[in-house]
């Protein structure tokens, strides 16, 4: 990934040093089990364990040998000494490649489920701060009803505890080690090696492997990782959308001294969010390229790798800085509660058309006959200048069945709102429970699925 999006502990994780340190992790752990179990001798262990990597001798053997593992082992033989001939005995290169792969990705995992931990903190928080901030909602682009801003949030909130419970349940998926041999067979080890090993490394062995861990495991987690990425360009295109200048109910943080145009200095462009939504797009590309890889030639072949030295890392670093991004905007977004009441009153009154007809219906009207009253009366209003209530209130048919006073009543925007409170406790989203920074895991549950 290029250094623009990448931030540093991400980046850390999928580094040369930190991949080659697992690579090693992994055959030191295979070293401790072979010794408990008396096939190689106990005093070599705190030798080998010792052994260190020089990414420059590695370079060196990797020019010759063209093969990582063999140049991985050449570097770490040269700082062990005789003992070195303890260090892969029985394994094949996979066994320590996708074994340690699945260390980072599980690393990788917890700095996401924190984001994703940090990003429901904020949505939480501003949820519970715009609950009862009326605004209008909106079906096909075209406004429908009020609801609150916070409304919309708290629907965020619960999505992004969903893609927190989804990112556990993939990251269980990929804790797995595989320390089979050659075909996955264990004609060279035994599975006591691989449980041994896998529980030092903190994994549970595969129940069954071939040469490779399958990769239905980390298309699961890509795709994962794809659905989180397309909630956050969800939620950005909504911020976009409410950004625009006929609509300006909110808007992404605009700093001092920032500029959105070199042409055009009165510009304040989403370009946060925009660059929230193009990102999105990288991500499920890369999940498609990890379904891609699940089918492979017979017990493997490696036309997975080349593409998994690129996916995996990027799809890892591009979803941590997105989810950086959107929580700062969160955090410091520009909400307009004028702006909002304006925009409801913009249709004059049309967004209470339902309330009107069920108001009707009440007093006796057939549904057509008081769908047909209102929605006259509504096209009137669409083309003319006149407010829908002052429409009602000069249809005779209309006013015979609902006198003025009750017509008024169906005017109230907060009457839409009078269920906030149910929701927000059903979410669990409760000002007691959210005053820290960071959400509980218990906090984060969904409540349904």
């Amino acid at each position: 990934m290029i250094e623009r999006y990448s931030r540093p502990q991400m980046k850390r994780v999928w580094s040369d040093e930190n991949k080659f340190d697992k690579w090693l992790k992994v055959e030191i752990a295979v070293c401790e089990a072979w010794a408990e179990l008396g096939v190689i001798p106990r005093e070599a262990v705190p030798k080998i364990k010792l052994a260190r990597v020089d990414l420059k001798r590695m370079e060196e053997i990797l020019r010759e040998t063209h093969h990582d593992i063999t140049a991985f082992l050449g570097a770490v033989s040269e700082s062990v000494g005789e003992e070195s001939r303890f260090i892969h005995l029985g394994l094949t290169s996979s066994d320590v490649i996708d074994t340690a792969l699945s260390l980072q990705l599980i690393e990788a995992a917890g700095l996401l489920s924190k984001d994703v931990k940090g990003l429901i903190s904020v949505l939480a928080q501003q949820a519970i701060k715009y609950k009862y901030t009326p605004m209008i909602g909106r079906t096909h682009g075209v406004h429908a009803e009020p609801i609150s801003f916070g409304f919309k949030l708290a629907l965020w909130v619960e999505e992004m505890r969903r893609n927190w419970q989804r990112l556990g349940e993939a990251t269980k998926a990929i804790a797995v080690g595989k320390i089979s041999g050659a075909v996955g067979t264990y004609a060279t080890l035994s599975p006591d090696v691989e449980e041994k090993a896998c529980l030092k490394l903190g994994l549970a062995p595969a129940p069954i492997s071939s040469q490779v861990l399958q990769r239905d495991r980390h298309a699961q987690f890509v795709t994962t990782l794809a659905i989180i990425a397309s909630s956050l360009e969800k939620f950005a295109t909504e911020i976009r959308a409410l950004q625009r200048t006929e609509t300006r109910e909110a808007e992404e943080p605009f700093g001092a001294g920032q500029t959105g145009s070199s042409a055009m200095p009165h510009k304040r462009n989403p370009e946060l969010c925009e660059r929230v939504c193009g990102l999105a797009r990288l991500v499920r590309g890369y999940a498609l390229t990890s379904m891609e890889n699940i089918a492979l030639w017979h017990e493997r072949d490696i036309s997975h790798s080349s593409t998994e030295r690129i996916i995996l890392p990027d799809s890892c670093l591009v979803l941590d800085y997105s989810l950086g991004i959107f929580t700062s905007i969160m955090q410091g977004l520009q909400v307009y509660p004028k702006r909002m009441k304006q925009n409801i009153d913009l249709t004059k009154g049309l967004i209470f058309s339902q309330r009107v007809m069920l108001a009707l219906i009440n007093k006796g009207l057939s549904r057509q006959k008081a769908y047909e009253l209102v929605q006259r009366n509504a096209m009137k209003a669409w083309k003319g200048n006149k407010s829908f209530l002052s429409l009602l209130k000069a249809d005779k048919e209309v006013t015979k069945a609902l006198p003025a006073k009750e017509l008024e009543q169906n005017f109230d925007e907060q009457y839409y709102l009078r269920y906030m409170d149910n929701i927000f406790k059903r979410l669990g989203l409760t000002e007691a429970q959210w005053k820290g920074d960071m959400a509980k895991p218990s906090d984060l549950a969904p409540r349904a699925i």
